[in-house]
């Protein structure tokens, strides 16, 4: 096992699966069986899912709506949506919690880090719902700080591409994909990751995003097995591992090249 805990984020649109809008059931089946698999492994897992198949708050200007009543119409769709994924879960026999930001008393608990965590250390799959409880934060931002927040290992942005390209495969066939590469260079490169504020929290608290293909059945699994699977995320654009003998290799090169003293009782 690769990752002891992780933030998977998951986009509310990839729940419509072939259809236009809504929940497609054999996607949420698919996906709630995904995470099912990786928490069997001992992996503490959290999720954030987007609302953008039901309702996105910007849209709520397009329709001349208030921007702020358009953000927490937004919210609401994110916890139908979470509320669909901890419902195909317990279908699977998988213990879950679902958290909000903005108080329904009847339907998940209110978040509170303390109780996250415990959930988390009992092996309960925690969904985080209705964003970061504000307007004016993508549900991008949310997950960015409920990882940092939970102390998760690693972002894991799940997708319907596997991974970052130099353009979007989808409209330029020549695009090529990134297996690794840094924050700075995503944003040299202005590449869609994610929301800059969500992208700017992972890179100044040097926590790790991989972005995947959800829809690709085993890739999550592959993932915390510690397979290279989508595109990496670092400060230098290598496996955090990698980063952490960089570190002691440096720490032990400097222990031994400092000069030594004697003290004389």
């Amino acid at each position: 096992m690769k990752y002891k805990r992780i933030l998977l984020k998951l986009s509310g649109e990839a729940l419509m699966g072939t259809q236009q809008y809504g929940i497609d059931a054999e996607r949420l089946m698919q996906y709630a069986q995904e995470i099912k698999t990786a928490a069997e492994t001992g992996t503490q897992i959290a999720v954030v899912i987007g609302g953008g198949n039901i309702f996105r708050g910007v849209q709520a200007e397009a329709f001349g709506l208030d921007r702020v009543q358009g953000d927490y119409m937004g919210m609401l769709a994110t916890v139908i949506n979470s509320m669909a994924l901890q419902s195909a879960l317990e279908k699977l026999n998988v213990s879950t919690r679902l958290l909000s930001g903005v108080t329904i008393q009847r339907v998940c608990e209110p978040y509170i880090r303390r109780r996250a965590l415990r959930h988390l250390e009992k092996g309960r799959v925690v969904i985080f719902g209705a964003g970061i409880g504000s307007p004016y934060f993508t549900t991008d931002s949310a997950a960015s700080l409920r990882a940092i927040e939970m102390d998760a290992d690693v972002v894991l942005k799940g997708t319907r591409v596997d991974g970052i390209y130099t353009a979007d495969p989808e409209k330029v066939p020549t695009a090529t994909r990134y297996p690794q590469i840094t924050f700075d260079e995503v944003m040299e490169k202005n590449l869609n990751v994610m929301d800059m504020t969500a992208f700017t929290l992972c890179k100044e608290n040097n926590l790790p995003i991989i972005v995947f293909d959800m829809n690709k059945a085993g890739n999550l699994q592959r993932l915390i097995d510690g397979e290279t699977v989508g595109t990496l995320v670092t400060m230098n654009g290598t496996k955090p591992e990698a980063e952490a003998a960089d570190k002691q290799s440096s720490l032990q090169a400097a222990v031994e090249t400092s000069p030594t003293t004697t003290e004389q009782a």
